[in-house]
């Protein structure tokens, strides 16, 4: 790893995902300077083939750059396909609360920016959602999203489950937990670890105490009718 990676600040810096091979860095250095200042971009590279990997990481100047650069630019089209930008994997792993849905029915023409704009409305996505696919690239029918809280999650079942999608009845409930012995996510064990984790958090920050309602307002059923 070089010195310059290791330098990196890592809470300042995002994941890009789901890039096609006609991105560069200074493609990519132009684009997020659009949103925040651009401290440095990172795109891995195969050593035999010298062509990057279909991913990079962006450096913000501050944490607060990186999560408005996230809420801008991630699903944005780049040479047609939507890119995914968020935090490291080791982020995404420490918000994984199990507040993680299937959605099935889905018609063909449901890809994940769909799911993302549908979703994202009932609270935080901690991952750009997925569109399970064949060999061919083509739709199972079923993806899966993940929140970052309990309260997001039950309330896009409550809203969503047995409503039409692009003109499909879709069927909204919590993924099956693989780590699990068959049981799906949601379980009152879960909901403890992810209210106590919440509460330890809020205490670090100096924020709300331990049991407190939370102040996050939840988007009504619009999606419902």
């Amino acid at each position: 790893m070089s010195a310059a990676i290791e330098q990196r600040n890592q809470e300042a810096t995002v994941f890009v995902g789901k890039l096609e091979d006609e991105v560069d860095e200074e493609l990519l250095w132009e684009l997020f300077t659009q949103v925040a200042p651009v401290v440095s971009v990172h795109m891995p590279k195969d050593k035999v083939l010298n062509k990057h990997q279909g991913y990079a990481f962006v450096e913000l100047r501050t944490e607060e750059d990186a999560e408005y650069a996230i809420k801008i630019m991630n699903m944005v089209r780049l040479f047609g396909t939507p890119i995914r930008v968020d935090k490291s994997a080791q982020d995404r792993k420490m918000n994984d609360v199990g507040a993680n849905l299937f959605v099935g029915g889905l018609d063909e023409t449901v890809d994940e920016k769909v799911l993302h704009d549908t979703f994202s409305a009932f609270g935080r996505l901690i991952d750009t959602p997925r569109v399970m696919t064949d060999d061919d690239g083509r739709s199972r029918g079923f993806g899966f999203v993940k929140f970052d809280d309990f309260e997001a999650s039950d309330a896009a079942i409550e809203a969503m489950n047995g409503q039409f999608l692009c003109n499909r009845v879709i069927q909204v409930q919590y993924a099956y937990n693989r780590e699990g012995t068959g049981e799906r996510h949601g379980s009152a064990a879960e909901r403890l670890l992810a209210a106590n984790k919440k509460a330890m958090l809020a205490q670090r920050a100096g924020a709300a105490v331990p049991g407190a309602a939370p102040t996050g307002a939840r988007p009504h059923t619009m999606f419902a009718g």
